[in-house]
C-alpha cells in the first residue's frame, strides 16, 4: 500500500469523532489544534470533553452514532471501544467518500496520525503505516533531541523576510538562491541583523540587474 504524505488544513472545516473517552480526547486536541470544527457523537463523555462542550469549543451529541452523522462531514475519527462501531463507521464513510480514520485499527482508515515534532510551523510527522507506532514514536523522540528548541521563532522570522524578497525582488532563478540562502543562516528580529543586511543588499543588486 502507497500512502500519499500531505499536510492537510482543517481550519473550519467540520471534523466528526465518534466516541468521547480518552483516546478520542487525543484525536479531539489534535483537530482543535488544526482549527477544524468539531462535533462529537457519544453516549457519554470523559469530563475533559464534557468542558469542552460547554465552553463551545465542540457540539456534543449525546446520543449513539447514527450514518446521518457524516451528512456535510470531511473527515470522521472513529474511537469508541467496540470495534463493530468503528467498523461501522468506517464503511458508512467509505460509503459517502468521507475520510475516515478508525483509531488502532489500521484496515479501516484512510489516513494515520503520524508522531510529529513540532517546532512553531515547523512540523516533521513520521508514519509507519500502523505497522508499529512504537517505531515512529522512537524516531520522533530521535528527531526531537536533535533539533535546536528555538527553531520555531527562527522560522517565523525566515518566513517574514521571505515574502519580504518576494515582494521585493524580481522572480528568477536568482530570487530562489537567495532564499535557499537565507534558510541556511542565523537570523533575528533585530533591524541590524547581518543577515537582513545580506537580504537587502542582494535584493538591491537583483533590482539593479533587471533594470
Amino acid at each position: 500500500m502507497s500512502l500519499l504524505p500531505i499536510f492537510l488544513r482543517l481550519e473550519r472545516r467540520p471534523c466528526l469523532v465518534v466516541g468521547a473517552g480518552t483516546v478520542a480526547l487525543a484525536k479531539i486536541q489534535s483537530l482543535r489544534n488544526a482549527g477544524a470544527a468539531i462535533a462529537v457523537v457519544a453516549p457519554e463523555a470523559a469530563v475533559a470533553v464534557r468542558t469542552l462542550a460547554t465552553e463551545g469549543a465542540l457540539t456534543w451529541r449525546r446520543r449513539l452514532f447514527q450514518a446521518s452523522d457524516l451528512e456535510g462531514v470531511f473527515l470522521v475519527i472513529a474511537a469508541t471501544n467496540a470495534p463493530a462501531v468503528n467498523r461501522a463507521v468506517y464503511e458508512e464513510a467509505l460509503r459517502r467518500n468521507v475520510l475516515c480514520n478508525a483509531v488502532d485499527d489500521p484496515p479501516n482508515c484512510d489516513f494515520y496520525f503520524g508522531s510529529v515534532v513540532s517546532r512553531g510551523d515547523l512540523q516533521i510527522a513520521i508514519s509507519t503505516a500502523g505497522e508499529s507506532p512504537a517505531l515512529a514514536q522512537r524516531l520522533r523522540r530521535e528527531i526531537d533531541a536533535q533539533l535546536p528548541a528555538d527553531l520555531g521563532p527562527w522560522l517565523a522570522e525566515l518566513g517574514a523576510l521571505r515574502h519580504e524578497v518576494r515582494s521585493a525582488a524580481p522572480a528568477g532563478e536568482a530570487r530562489n538562491l537567495l532564499l535557499h540562502e537565507l534558510a541556511q543562516r542565523p537570523l533575528c528580529a533585530l533591524t541590524d541583523c547581518p543577515t537582513r543586511h545580506f537580504a537587502q543588499q542582494r535584493i538591491d543588486a537583483l533590482r539593479g540587474a533587471s533594470a
